[in-house]
């Protein structure tokens, strides 16, 4: 089975989605939503043994992500 990438809303990622965001790749382990307090604003966050980091956006904004073609 091969993966590509498509282009989705911020809204519409789950858990355990690979995603490309701005400069980054990485695997999707928790969403805060809302984001600090406003609706509009969700933050993905990354929790990776080796890392962790989180990625700040606009609900509807734009973010790729590899799904099973």
């Amino acid at each position: 089975m091969s993966e590509t990438w498509e282009t989705v809303e911020i809204c519409e990622v789950v858990p355990g989605d690979r995603v490309r965001y701005r400069d980054y790749e990485f695997t999707v382990s928790r969403i805060d939503s809302p984001f600090l307090g406003m609706d509009a604003m969700v933050c993905l966050i990354e929790d990776e043994p080796t890392r962790w980091f989180a990625y700040p956006g606009p609900r509807n904004g734009p973010v790729e992500v590899l799904r099973p073609t």
